[in-house]
């Protein structure tokens, strides 16, 4: 499976719950944090959801 590596770009203050969570659980904590995962479906999914909080590249 591909690896894809995802940054944090903006904050998370007043944003929803549900996205706070997402991001969490892709193990982000900080604003230009990066965390490289396998590229599969729950993953882009969860991506997609914060995508206006993060940056996606190939690893």
């Amino acid at each position: 499976m591909e690896k894809i590596k995802i940054t944090q770009v903006k904050s998370i203050i007043d944003r929803p719950r549900r996205q706070k969570d997402t991001i969490k659980a892709l193990g982000l904590r900080k604003i230009n944090q990066t965390v490289e995962k396998e590229a599969t479906p729950q993953i882009l999914g969860m991506v997609a959801k914060v995508g206006h909080l993060v940056s996606v590249e190939n690893a």
